[in-house]
């Protein structure tokens, strides 16, 4: 039997482009002889609709939705979609997958598990299905699943996040195949794991595994797609692209094990914000861009992710030289845009900030220059560029990383303006890398960028490590602390003492509140700074 894996892109909400898509992937299915085309977990209404789904008006479109895809595709297929909870006790809606047959919802397959962590709260909205179920075509019994449902095997995470697995239950009804319909969000290194987990699953049972994955970027989260296909012996048979839509057939009756190589962490890292960057711009209205040019690393390789994702002539680089910019960092960032073929203006900030400073002459009498001054340059800067960005209707990207990010090293109302921050979840090194990675491509960075200390370049002779720790140490530290959460007692870090872990620790907690007030940022680790990590700001640090 040929199934397809449709690993299509979906916009939430939109559900009359949702449904032509899945109509036309559908047709094209047909076309290659398949006898089942299975669909991303909420395929019908774009994911994740969070607080949408407690609109009735939205919920009703749902179903209206679902009901004109029935009548619209002849050929069999699963897709993702809610249906309501009739009983009185409960959520009001089950995530759940529809089989669709002769014009008709044939039946309704239910998500037994319900995930409530990191960027998920899904219990917020669905009550968890009661038993999972199977479907027959033609000579074969296909086990239906939903993403976090194969997520529980007890034998391969050394602790379970639920009392019941799903699949185990499905086992004892017997199923020749399993299918899962997944919307799981990318991080590094997050598709290998997949792959482990589902072969794990197929050694287990001696069954073939099938999962289709959402690709695309919604709000702060991007999905990789990478839809597999492995065999009863765990081997990989068919893999879908990463960051793009595709559709892969697979023949149950001649399964052929495939190579799978994995990506450097830059390259992967790279696709995944070009993917990220181009779907919020497009899902939001918005055909171009605009961002600061500074001539270091962080605004470099966002430009280039920016001219990949719009292409460059729809990329707006602009200049703002101040009173302690570098000639260097000037021609840096004209080279830069030069190679990338995209445009700049020139803004100096310099007549703005000695108005300022005279304007607060007074006020400020007898205090010596401190952040302050350096902050107001930060502010002016992001003033310039939101004014074209309304002026033009580009959409403001920042350019601030990770690490700075984490320990407060930015400015509020300054260089954190902006409507996507593309490199918030990408720590420093990792910047450097894609640079790197970027330029094995196609040589556009200058090689100044890489060998100059960094520096925003609001002082004289400033450079970054004068207020932070070596960035190798501080990617080091922010791992252990934000994304393993290590207590800074327990750390081993070089070159790095338990007095100093403590401080910068409180650092990252005192910061909360501005990265509260930043725009989404596009995720890459387990816990980026967004709807995945919930820390309070009032509290004792």
């Amino acid at each position: 039997m040929k199934i397809a894996l449709c690993q299509i892109n979906t916009t939430v909400a939109d559900f009359e482009g949702n449904v032509r898509k899945i109509s036309e992937y559908a047709s094209r299915v047909a076309a290659r002889g398949a006898g089942l085309a299975v669909f991303p977990e909420l395929a019908v209404t774009g994911y994740p609709p969070r607080d949408l789904l407690l609109r009735v008006d939205f919920v009703e479109s749902v179903h209206r939705a679902l009901r004109d895809l029935a009548r619209r595709v002849r050929l069999p297929l699963l897709v993702g979609t809610v249906v309501p909870n009739e009983s009185k006790v409960g959520k009001p809606l089950y995530n759940a997958a529809a089989f669709v047959r002769g014009g008709r919802v044939a039946a309704v397959f239910r998500k037994m598990l319900i995930p409530t962590y990191d960027v998920f709260d899904e219990a917020r909205y669905f009550e968890p299905g009661g038993a999972p179920g199977a479907i027959r075509i033609g000579r074969e019994r296909v086990g239906v699943t939903i993403c976090e449902d194969v997520w529980n095997d007890a034998d391969f995470w050394p602790k379970r996040l639920y009392r019941v697995d799903p699949v185990a239950i499905l086992w004892k009804q017997r199923f020749d195949l399993l299918v899962n319909l997944s919307a799981s969000p990318f991080e590094l290194g997050k598709a290998d794991l997949r792959r482990r987990m589902l072969a794990a699953a197929a050694l287990k049972y001696r069954r073939p595994v099938l999962q289709v994955n959402l690709v695309g970027g919604n709000d702060e989260l991007l999905f990789d797609g990478n839809s597999l296909a492995i065999d009863a012996a765990g081997r990989t048979v068919a893999r879908g692209n990463a960051f793009e839509e595709d559709m892969v057939v697979v023949d149950t009756d001649r399964l052929s094990p495939i190579s799978c190589v994995s990506p450097s962490e830059a390259a992967e890292a790279y696709e995944a914000l070009v993917m990220g960057t181009r779907d919020y711009a497009r899902k939001t209205g918005f055909l171009s861009a605009v961002l600061g040019l500074s001539g270091g690393i962080d605004s470099s390789v966002t430009a280039c992710i920016a001219a990949a994702a719009l292409g460059p002539k729809n990329v707006l680089g602009v200049l703002m030289p101040g009173p302690y910019s570098s000639r260097g960092s000037i021609d840096d960032s004209r080279a830069l845009a030069k190679a990338l073929g995209i445009p700049t203006v020139t803004v100096s900030i310099v007549p703005i900030f000695r108005a300022f400073l005279q304007t607060l002459r007074a006020v400020f009498k007898g205090l010596k220059p401190d952040a302050t001054e350096e902050n107001l340059q930060a502010r002016l800067r992001g003033t310039i560029l939101m004014a074209l960005s309304n002026k033009f209707g580009h959409l403001l990207l920042t350019t601030g990383n990770k690490s700075e990010m984490s320990v407060g090293y930015c400015t509020l109302y300054g260089d954190m303006c902006g409507g996507l921050a593309v490199i918030s979840d990408a720590p420093k090194m990792l910047v450097y890398a894609m640079g790197r990675h970027i330029n094995g491509i196609l040589p556009v960075i200058p090689d100044p960028v890489f060998k100059k200390a960094p520096s925003a370049e609001l002082r004289p002779n400033q450079t970054d490590q004068d207020s932070l720790p070596p960035y190798p140490v501080l990617d080091r530290f922010i791992d252990a602390y934000v994304e393993r959460l290590e207590p800074p007692s327990r750390m081993k870090i070089p070159g790095f003492s338990h007095a100093k872990r403590e401080t910068w620790a409180r650092k990252i907690d005192a910061a909360e509140y501005k990265r509260r007030q930043a725009p989404p940022g596009l995720k890459l680790t387990p816990r980026a700074f967004g709807s995945g990590r919930r820390e309070p700001i009032a509290r004792k640090i």
